[in-house]
C-alpha cells in the first residue's frame, strides 16, 4: 500500500467520523443555521474540493494500482455528487426568511453549474467529444493515426493475460483495503465505547474521592489529637512513677542506715 493509499483511506474515516466532533457541528450549525441549501451545497463544495485534490494526487502518482484505485474513488464521488443535485435544485427555490429574489436567482445558477463542476473531475476515463457540425469536424484531422488501422473487432479488446492479472491483483489489493478499513472501523467503535464508559466511571468515582478525601482529613485531625493526648498522658505517668521510686529508695537509705547505727 503506497502512501497516497494511506492518505485516501484515512481521509474517507476521518470523513465518516467528521459527524462525532461536536465543535465542527457546531460551527456549521452556526453557520448555516436553518437554511438546508447552504449546509447541503458547503458539503458538495467540500467533496468537490477533496475530489480534485485527489485527481491531483493520483496525476503525480507513479503506482498504476494507486491510480487506478485513486480514480475509482473519484468516480463513486462523482456519482454521489450528482445525486445530490436534485435535492439542491429543490432547495435553491424553498423560500428561506431574509433571503432576496437575487439571491434565490444566484443560487439557482450555482445548482445549474454544479453538474458542469462534477463532471469536469478527473477520474481517469477519457471526455466524450462533443460533436458541434456533424462528422465534417473529423475531416480536417487526417493526420490523427491509430494503432489498430481502423479494425476495432472483438479480438482488438480482448484482455491480455497482463490486462487480467492486474485487475485481479488490483481487486485483492481492493478487498484487503476494505477489510482493514473494516478493522480500523471496528476499532474506532470499540474505543469511542471505551472512552464513554470511562467518562461515565470518571464520574461515578470524583464523589466517592471527595468522600475518601474528606475522611482522611478527618481521620488525620483525630490521630494527631490523640497523639498530643497521649503525650500528655505518658508525661503524667513518667512523673508519679519517678516520684515512688525516690520515695522507696529513700526508705531503703533510711532503713540501712538504722541498721548500721543499731
Amino acid at each position: 500500500m503506497s502512501v497516497i493509499d494511506i492518505l485516501t483511506r484515512v481521509d474517507a474515516i476521518c470523513q465518516k467520523y467528521d459527524k462525532y466532533d461536536i465543535e465542527k457541528q457546531k460551527d456549521l450549525n452556526n453557520v448555516s443555521g436553518d437554511d438546508a441549501f447552504a449546509r447541503l451545497y458547503g458539503s458538495v463544495e467540500s467533496d468537490i474540493d477533496a475530489a480534485l485534490q485527489k485527481a491531483e494526487a493520483a496525476s503525480k502518482e507513479k503506482s498504476r494500482a494507486s491510480v487506478v484505485a485513486i480514480n475509482a474513488e473519484i468516480r463513486r464521488t462523482k456519482a454521489r455528487l450528482l445525486e445530490e443535485v436534485p435535492k439542491l435544485q429543490r432547495l435553491a427555490v424553498k423560500k428561506v426568511k431574509g433571503l432576496s429574489t437575487e439571491e434565490y436567482v444566484a443560487r439557482n445558477d450555482l445548482v445549474l453549474a454544479l453538474p458542469d463542476r462534477i463532471e469536469a473531475i478527473p477520474d481517469g476515463t477519457a471526455a466524450a467529444p462533443k460533436q458541434s457540425s456533424g462528422w465534417s469536424g473529423s475531416a480536417s484531422r487526417a493526420e490523427i493515426k491509430f494503432d489498430s488501422d481502423g479494425r476495432f473487432d472483438d479480438e482488438y479488446f480482448q484482455q491480455t493475460e497482463e490486462s487480467s492479472q492486474f485487475r485481479n491483483e488490483f481487486e485483492m489489493r481492493k478487498i484487503k483495503q476494505n477489510q482493514g478499513l473494516e478493522v480500523i472501523s471496528e476499532g474506532l467503535d470499540t474505543l469511542k465505547s471505551m472512552a464513554h464508559d470511562m467518562n461515565e466511571e470518571f464520574d461515578r468515582q470524583v464523589p466517592l474521592m471527595d468522600e475518601i478525601d474528606a475522611k482522611v482529613d478527618k481521620a488525620t485531625s483525630d490521630l494527631k489529637n490523640t497523639n498530643v493526648r497521649l503525650k500528655h498522658t505518658v508525661t503524667q505517668l513518667r512523673s508519679s512513677r519517678n516520684f515512688c521510686i525516690d520515695i522507696i529508695l529513700l526508705c531503703i537509705i533510711l532503713g540501712i542506715a538504722a541498721y548500721l547505727y543499731k
